[in-house]
């Protein structure tokens, strides 16, 4: 009856899995309206507000909050890149919870076959004989278990007396320093236990790498320990440590925790290499310690897979006790998932994938500028960009030198650490799928982490990939070079130039930092400066417009400098000079178009005011002039019929040059305009500086060199020879044959014989009668 019960209950477990599984992989949103209502998120009732809803309906608000809102850019999720062997990891966690529902007696024989068929095949597999497996969510929670272990099993009264025997024998737990960040502290929290108790274990300082552990200082803590009256209870050990890959001498360790009776945990990225047919000798050891954590989900690419913390051990009472092993069927469940994705793939799938990985990395090592120290069998490539102290040129390589100390690079290690990590951002952003990340380690700086084990099952990463990774950071490493080899020339020139100010923020990966000092500029003052974000915001647009290669952003304040303007990354060869002339030259333009405009409206106010007062009195001096009698109507026109009054039309004309108001009589008699008050020159936004055809702003002239062909580089030469010769000679004619109708804001032409004889005439109008009369007059 029960199997009568099982099959329809699986069957219709399967049907409504994969109608689910279609509807939220469905990208396309439901747009057609139903029952004259279209279905959105909003409009589906919670449980408080109203009857129940159908399955239909709520997977579709599920998809509608997968996928987010409307107005956001739709986003890729993971569920629809997860692959046939992702889906099997997930149906595990679905049919987990179905099989919880069947009989105990059947629950109990159907928990216990899958995990210890689980156990033994990762056990096979991973080379680890004889050993029980725990399955847990959280990647720590394994080792806290073990360390709950170790206890049990050194203090023989800890279940009676609980802490009493703790304080009076404090437990020591050893720990690398190149252990993952917080996990002596974890550790401390779960088990109830003081910090003094963990022993961070310093790595080789003069021999061997710098991420493994000093065996030898290890032994002598351990020792000083046992003086103290303290109990060395568990050491953990790195099989790839978490920032660098390093394998620490797991074959030494061992036989020092043999010899005085300590647990050894071992945990890292490499023990995934212990499924291939060749495992390095390091690696090998760590199937001989006490335990070992490991994450075949990342290795192989499944999604809500769990951890596995391998171990071995004869009293299954301690084992309970320390939560390793538990009675509950649901516990026992969760190795239901990584059971059916092994079953998936198999042997073949899963040794397959681990050795893809591990070959990108030896596909990558080719290149000479990328090696690794001496961890030539670690699945982890660790790379920074540096310049050597002795002046030599930027090179790519692996961590720096022991002998090479922090104090001894000072300010050149922070400069490279901002340029590793712009260095890192380009390439996750050019190259997403190589999983790549950016670290900051102690000694080395910032640097670089190409980790295919734990990425490239995910990220379906390929060997083309990994091509085109080395192509970006070979594409990369001009920029980096010359924006390093200009930083100090642009300091330099912008120190030298009134009226920039350089800004330090050693923050930017670009070129530089510079400000423009303004004339109202207030130094001391931390206020905000409207008039100079203006100026810059200006200044960023014209600079923008030159269309060169240079990039020009306006950064964040940075400590008491209010706006700046931050000068990018570039690969050629910059002329630095040319660059800060023409900041300082189009902010002072920027700056003087700014207070003209901003004194314009004052001015003309002004300029009205007396011209209307002027124009009044004019009006006032005509009537005297005239008579009253001419104003009236009838008799005016009289008058005027037998004495024409000869009155010239008077007005006002303002000069926004020069800030005055003038007569319009010469216009009117003359028929010309004067010149007025010469302005101040316009200054150039960009220095005068030959530009041969098709060349950039801000590159330096090709003048000589071997960029261009000889024929090419002859006839550039000449042309600009010619137009040099003839800067000075046909400019400064055609100003001085220009014709004196000038306008306001135009240069004053010298005078010639034709202005003399128009100046006599506005002395002595009697001696020129040709002056032709309005027509009304005639």
């Amino acid at each position: 009856a029960d199997a009568t019960i099982a099959d329809p209950t699986l069957a219709e477990m399967g049907k409504n899995l994969k109608e689910a599984m279609k509807m939220l992989e469905d990208s396309q949103r439901r747009t057609e309206e139903e029952n004259g209502k279209k279905v959105v998120s909003g409009d589906i009732p919670g449980p408080l507000q109203g009857s129940g809803q159908d399955m239909v309906s709520i997977l579709q608000l599920v998809q509608n909050l997968m996928h987010g809102d409307e107005d956001e850019e739709p986003q890729s999720t993971r569920i629809q890149n997860i692959g046939e062997q992702g889906h099997m990891a997930l149906l595990g966690h679905s049919l987990g919870a179905y099989i919880s529902t069947l009989d105990k007696e059947k629950l109990r024989k159907l928990t216990t076959r899958i995990l210890s068929d689980t156990t033994l095949w990762l056990c096979r597999i991973f080379r680890y004989e004889n050993g029980c497996a725990y399955f847990h969510e959280e990647e720590r929670e394994g080792l806290a278990k073990i360390c709950r272990l170790a206890i049990h099993s050194r203090y023989e009264d800890f279940v009676v007396d609980g802490f009493d025997v703790l304080y009076n024998k404090k437990p020591v737990i050893y720990l690398s320093a190149a252990a993952r960040p917080g996990l002596g502290q974890y550790l401390c929290n779960q088990l109830g236990l003081p910090f003094p108790c963990l022993c961070r274990v310093p790595c080789n300082t003069m021999f061997g790498s710098q991420h493994q552990m000093d065996v030898a200082f290890l032994e002598k803590l351990i020792k000083d320990d046992i003086e103290r009256g303290r109990l060395p209870l568990l050491l953990v050990a790195n099989a790839g440590t978490v920032a660098v890959g390093h394998t620490d001498k797991i074959g030494r360790l061992k036989e020092l925790c043999d010899q005085y009776g300590i647990w050894l945990h071992v945990e890292g990225v490499n023990l995934a290499t212990l499924a291939l047919g060749y495992v390095s000798s390091s690696v090998l050891a760590a199937t001989k310690c006490d335990s070992m954590t490991m994450t075949p989900g990342p290795w192989l690419g499944l999604p809500a897979v769990p951890a596995v913390t391998l171990y071995k051990h004869d009293d299954p009472a301690l084992t309970l006790v320390a939560g390793l092993t538990s009675n509950k069927p649901a516990d026992k469940l969760r190795a239901l998932p990584l059971w059916l994705s092994l079953q998936y793939l198999g042997l073949d799938g899963i040794v397959e994938r681990i050795k893809h990985a591990c070959q990108l990395v030896s596909r990558n090592l080719k290149l000479p500028f990328l090696q690794v120290e001496d961890e030539l069998s670690s699945p982890v490539v660790v790379f920074r960009f540096f310049q050597e102290l002795t002046g030599s040129d930027p090179v790519f390589k692996a961590v720096l030198a022991p002998n090479m100390a922090p104090p001894t690079v000072g300010r050149e290690r922070h400069s490279c650490d901002v340029l590793n990590r712009w260095l890192g951002e380009q390439l996750k952003q050019l190259v997403p799928v190589s999983g790549l990340t950016v670290m900051d380690l102690e000694v080395e700086g910032t640097c670089v982490r190409f980790s295919p084990l734990m990425t490239a099952a995910v990220l379906g990463t390929r060997g083309e990939d990994v091509d085109q990774l080395v192509a970006c950071i070979q594409s990369k490493l001009p920029v980096l070079t010359c924006t390093l080899q200009l930083r100090e020339e642009f300091k330099q020139e912008v120190e030298g130039t009134a009226g920039l100010l350089y800004v330090d923020d050693p923050n930017w990966p670009g070129i530089g930092v510079v400000r423009y000092e303004h004339a109202n500029d207030d130094k001391s003052s931390l206020k905000s400066d409207p008039e100079g974000e203006k100026i810059h915001a200006g200044l960023l647009k014209k600079l923008n417009e030159l269309e060169s290669d240079l990039t020009f952003k306006m950064g964040p304040e940075y400590k008491s400098m209010k706006s700046c303007l931050y000068i990018g990354m570039t690969s050629d060869d910059t002329d630095i000079s040319e660059l800060v002339e023409t900041i300082v030259v189009t902010a002072r333009e920027i700056e003087e178009n700014s207070r003209l405009l901003e004194n314009m409206t004052e001015v003309v106010r002004k300029g009205i005011q007396e011209a209307q007062v002027e124009l009044q009195k004019a009006n006032e001096e005509r009537l005297l002039e005239e008579g009253v009698l001419r104003q009236i109507p009838v008799v005016g026109s009289v008058l005027n019929w037998f004495s024409p009054v000869q009155a010239l039309q008077k007005g006002r004309t303002f000069n926004l040059t020069a800030g005055s108001l003038e007569s319009t009589e010469p216009i009117y008699v003359y028929k010309a305009q004067g010149a007025g008050v010469t302005p101040p020159p316009t200054p150039s936004s960009i220095r005068t500086k030959q530009k041969l055809p098709g060349q950039k702003p801000f590159k330096r002239s090709l003048r000589g060199s071997d960029a261009l062909s000889e024929t090419s580089s002859v006839s550039h030469i000449e042309d600009l020879e010619k137009v040099e010769q003839l800067s000075g000679g046909p400019e400064h004619i055609t100003l001085e044959a220009t014709s004196p109708e000038g306008h306001p804001g135009a240069p004053t032409p010298q005078k010639d014989d034709q202005t003399e004889a128009l100046q006599k005439a506005a002395q002595h109008p009697d001696d020129h009668p040709q002056v032709e009369e309005p027509e009304s007059l005639r």
